[in-house]
């Protein structure tokens, strides 16, 4: 594998560590950079490698919240040099939860990821998409500032409010919408707090990414046979490190912004973005 094509990996990497968990479009952005900047791979791996780097951007995900998505705990008995194992059934009831909201994205995503990948990869369909949900954010957070939160904590939500987010996500399918986005606007719309909305995108993404990763890779050996190069594995390796580090700053820094700010900027920064596209589509199309 030659320096350029290492570069291009970790600069992938990067921007799928900083825009999985920002509400931006991780997959808008890696579609985005690809068009200016081309990987040299079959556009079969491409498309599976977008999917697989998110991986890294899991484990980070498990690696900080591990305490809150880990059920088991091993206690001391008391009066005794023993063990015991017991259940958080608070954990255990927030992911039934998290897989009541993960469902409509598997389901639609079986149902239609051909036609997707397919027909709406264009950087038209990118641009319009982060500037609807950029407009979105921007509505949305004007609006809240009237309301207060109905629920302030994962015992408080609802398998209702599950579901519902759920049906936001699926909504993610469409390249430049982003998941996190998506789920952060649909959580905010029936009164989630900002920090509850952005932990539960965050563990909503486990079962999601881990499905749709499993997904592609399926898909991917049975049309091209099974077995990567050495180059593929090189870069699946790469881009997966580098989205583990990255997010692991990122999912920090958010938790922490969000505790004094609100989604506006990012709103702000769909649009301007999105107006960038459109007026480079043109080039790019000649």
């Amino acid at each position: 594998m030659d320096l350029l094509e290492l570069i291009k990996v970790i600069i992938q990497g990067i921007v799928e560590g900083i825009t999985e968990w920002l509400p931006i479009s991780s997959t808008g952005h890696m579609l985005l950079l690809d068009e200016f900047m081309p990987m040299n791979m079959t556009q079969e791996f491409k498309d599976m490698f977008f999917v697989v780097i998110q991986f890294g951007a899991i484990f980070a995900v498990i690696l900080i919240f591990w305490n809150q998505l880990w059920p088991f705990r091993v206690q001391k008995l008391k009066h005794s040099t023993g063990r015991t194992l017991t259940v958080e059934r608070s954990i255990i009831s927030m992911w039934g939860k998290v897989i009541v909201g993960f469902l409509p994205a598997a389901v639609l995503g079986l149902l239609f990821d051909d036609l997707i990948t397919e027909y709406l990869y264009a950087p038209y369909i990118i641009a319009a998409m982060l500037i609807i949900y950029g407009v979105g954010f921007i509505i949305v957070e004007t609006w809240n500032k009237k309301r207060t939160p109905l629920i302030n904590s994962f015992d408080e939500l609802t398998y209702k409010s599950a579901i519902i987010i759920g049906v936001f996500q699926a909504l993610a399918m469409i390249p430049g919408t982003s998941r996190s986005g998506a789920t952060i606007i649909g959580a905010l719309l029936i009164g989630i707090s900002r920090k509850v909305a952005a932990e539960y995108t965050f563990f909503l993404a486990v079962p999601t990414m881990l499905g749709a990763s499993a997904f592609k890779i399926l898909k991917y050996f049975l049309n091209e046979g099974f077995g990567f190069t050495s180059q593929e594995l090189i870069s699946l390796a790469v881009g997966m490190i580098v989205a583990f580090a990255v997010s692991v700053v990122v999912i920090k820094f958010l938790m922490s912004y969000i505790k004094k700010h609100d989604f506006k900027v990012f709103g702000w920064y769909r649009i301007a973005l999105g107006i960038l596209v459109l007026c480079l589509t043109p080039l790019l199309i000649n």
